[in-house]
């Protein structure tokens, strides 16, 4: 009877000491290996019409507690465990749920065991990079501040030009503001503060760099922005089509700062 007890005891021990375990895998506690813990802090944001979904080395991120809800909307905010073993690589692979399409991979080691992934995902587009991402920093109060990045550039204008646009910023009476440098597909543009004032909304024509001309041949190229008091924005600008399928203008409406925190 003592040795049913003693067994009995011990095996309690071990399934507590296991089910204690939050990391996302299991092994017996006689495992030799080297583990460490590894922590990435997920930032996203999916603006697609369906979910995504998330895989660490095959494995689907949960949603809270609940193993059936694995499906990632609108902002996402994850901290999320490894358990690294030896020199072990975990891949994690963002997806669009509906039809499987890969938009993201990332692989992380214990050469860092804590990690940012930022994200932001919309039918066409998606960006992954933290400077992409982060809005300028104003210097000074009572002034607006600009950022932009285009990643469709030539998308549906078919442009040959190849180099970097600036951006002529005018309020609606044609005055100035000033003309932020270097936008292009790959890049954060120069960043651009000036002093708010209104009416808020504003313009900026797209030209070549160090140049007036616009960009397409023989076609001005018009943005509508609006500026915000005491903010600074973070612009992608998208090249827009009709329905004939041809290139209709550029519009800036998306600022990434206003679904991020950094």
């Amino acid at each position: 009877m003592k040795n049913k007890i003693t067994k009995a005891f011990f095996l309690s021990v071990i399934l507590a000491i296991l089910g204690a375990c939050t990391n996302d895998e299991l092994t017996p506690y006689y495992d030799q290996r080297k583990r460490e813990i590894g922590k990435v802090a997920i930032h996203g944001y999916n603006a697609l019409n369906d979910s995504i979904q998330m895989r660490v080395n095959g494995k689907l991120i949960e949603i809270g507690k609940d193993k059936n809800n694995t499906a990632f909307v609108k902002k996402i905010e994850k901290d999320y465990d490894f358990v690294f073993f030896n020199d072990e690589v975990k891949t994690l692979v963002i997806t669009n749920k509906k039809n499987s399409q890969i938009l993201g991979t990332y692989l992380f080691t214990n050469q860092t065991l804590s990690s940012s992934l930022y994200f932001y995902a919309k039918e066409d587009l998606y960006i992954d990079d933290v400077s992409f991402l982060k809005p300028g920093i104003l210097t000074q109060t009572g002034t607006a501040g600009f950022k932009f990045l285009f990643p469709s550039l030539n998308k549906y204008s078919g442009s040959s030009y190849k180099g970097t646009l600036d951006g002529i910023i005018t309020k609606s009476n044609g005055q100035v503001l000033g003309t932020v440098k270097n936008i292009s597909k790959d890049a954060p543009s120069d960043f651009i503060e000036f002093a708010f004032s209104t009416p808020a909304a504003i313009k900026m024509e797209l030209v070549k760099h160090g140049t007036k001309e616009s960009y397409i041949t023989g076609q001005k190229v018009i943005v509508a922005l609006t500026m915000a008091n005491n903010k600074s924005k973070q612009i992608i600008l998208e090249e827009k089509q009709d329905a004939n399928g041809k290139f209709s203008g550029v519009e800036g409406v998306i600022n990434l700062a206003d679904f991020f925190t950094f």
